[in-house]
């Protein structure tokens, strides 16, 4: 019999496989790096095969370390950086360009123009999105618009448009099925929050050839799931999950209320909402969280540089060797010296919404050091946090009670009780804190009666430390302030040339 489920984690910087057994443990994992392209100020970039390449190969690693042969795999599940744009030709399989990475800032002035508008109102009530280039729709637009001949193919059905869900579902089944998941094709800009389908007035604003798009699917699918070939057998992609929903997923946040946030590239805070969609008064997002018999939603915020502030020091900077030597580094000052980093590299995500916003560091004087540096960057990344959560605690029905918590940095223990203490809620690490790509087994297993219910699933999830708020609530206030102070001197300074 099948013993474990195959999660294919494809992330910003990595690629990953993970073997989970029937408990929601971990038996192997394997993992590739890939090449982040900057071609320009604001453009981030990356080469679709090379994901694929490096995706498949930790697929075969995975097995050998597990011992494991393809048969006892019962189902693959897919979770996948999302917003990610990639144009592919339907009969070559070959990209057409780069993939537009969720990053990029190229479609700012576009985004400029339709709130000019006035459309951002009625974007905001199709879809449930802001006007950003942060979504798929514009990029998809700007590759029909600069990809010499690629509207007209496009029209003509001779090309496929999708987020890294879709190419890897199109790589696993060799070109025989084109789909994406509702998770994924809401945040694509195209898509009605409300009824789950291609939005007609969306498509036609942007000039976009529904012959382009994927067929959207449930995340969890009992029925007509794609089939991966792996050696002789074949195995169904019976799940498929955007990263942050199924890291909400993955964290059992099956109540209305119930939140959690990832610390990865960058941080994302989702809250379960229900099954009605809750529009937001404070520049949040509306996402669908995923659909196994029911749709669910979510709030959602979005800091855009979380963890790659680190990378940022280790690799551009060059302070630390590893970024794990971050939190010792940052642990040898007892605060920052008044230094405030507002890592806006690529702009500022939710709540500010602001595509010209550059990094900027403020409070630098003679006595500051790399440690006070280091420091500054671990809190910038529970700073972005935390104005996200504010937000939508002014949004939400239901208060906060804890917020669980996931992805790499959730290792760092300073971080963590920063964190606690600018919320003034438990944090809570469990004990599985690969909870992305757990969701995506999660789904895949539902499918497939690997699992038999989401309680089931729910009785897997174990904490591993809570991290209980420390700091007075006029301290967190004044420090939050003064954050904000900062972040205003980030506002607005790129301008394109």
């Amino acid at each position: 019999m099948p013993q474990f489920i195959l999660a294919l984690d494809q992330g910003t910087t990595s690629s990953r496989s993970i073997l989970f057994d029937t408990a929601g443990a971990p038996v192997a994992t394997a993992q590739r790096e890939f090449t982040q392209h900057f071609p320009r100020s604001g453009w981030v970039e990356h080469d679709a095969e090379e994901i694929w390449a490096t995706q498949a190969a930790t697929i075969t690693e995975v097995l050998v370390r597990a011992r494991a042969t393809p048969a006892d795999v019962a189902a693959i599940g897919i979770t996948n950086q999302r917003e990610t744009t990639l144009l592919w030709d339907r009969r070559t399989g070959r990209p057409l360009a780069p993939a537009i990475v969720w990053q990029d800032r190229r479609t700012a002035d576009l985004c400029r123009q339709l709130q000019a508008e006035g459309l951002e109102a009625e974007v905001a009530r199709r879809t449930g999105l802001l006007l950003d280039p942060y979504f798929s729709g514009t990029k998809l637009a700007w590759l029909l618009d600069h990809v010499p001949g690629a509207r007209g193919r496009a029209e003509d059905g001779e090309l496929a448009f999708g987020t890294i869900d879709s190419w890897l579902v199109w790589k696993l089944s060799h070109g025989d099925r084109h789909v994406t998941d509702v998770s994924n094709a809401s945040r694509t800009l195209l898509l009605n929050v409300a009824s789950a389908e291609w939005d007609d007035f969306m498509l036609e604003r942007l000039r976009i050839p529904r012959a382009v798009l994927p067929q959207v699917v449930p995340s969890s699918l009992t029925r007509n799931a794609p089939v991966a070939t792996l050696g002789t057998h074949s195995i169904p992609i019976a799940g498929i999950a955007g990263d942050q929903q199924a890291a909400l997923f993955g964290q059992a946040c099956f109540e209305p209320g119930m939140a959690k946030n990832t610390y990865g590239t960058g941080c994302f805070l989702l809250m379960n909402t229900g099954t009605a969609p809750l529009a937001s008064s404070n520049r949040l997002l509306t996402t669908i969280a995923w659909q196994t018999t029911d749709l669910r939603y979510a709030l959602e915020g979005a800091v855009f540089i979380g963890g790659a502030v680190v990378q940022w020091l280790r690799d551009g900077l060059g302070i630390i060797e590893r970024s794990a030597d971050i939190e010792a580094l940052a642990a040898s000052v007892p605060d920052t010296g008044g230094v405030y980093l507002v890592p806006a590299f690529t702009g500022l995500g939710s709540p500010h919404w602001d595509a010209y916003a550059r990094g900027t560091m403020a409070g630098l004087s003679r006595g500051t050091t790399r440690a006070h540096i280091a420091r500054a960057a671990l809190e910038a990344i529970a700073f972005q946090s935390a104005e996200v959560l504010l937000a939508m605690q002014r949004d939400a029905r239901h208060p906060l009670i804890e917020l669980r918590v996931d992805g790499g940095a959730t290792a760092n223990a300073l971080l963590m009780q920063f964190q606690a203490d600018l919320l003034g809620v438990p944090v809570v690490r469990p004990q599985v804190t690969e909870t992305t790509a757990l969701g995506a087994a999660y789904l895949a297993g539902l499918g497939t009666g690997f699992w038999s219910s989401p309680a089931e699933v729910a009785a897997n999830w174990r904490a591993e430390r809570r991290f209980e708020p420390r700091m007075s609530r006029d301290e967190a206030n004044a420090r939050l302030a003064r954050w904000a102070q900062a972040v205003d001197r980030s506002r607005g300074w790129h301008v394109e040339s």
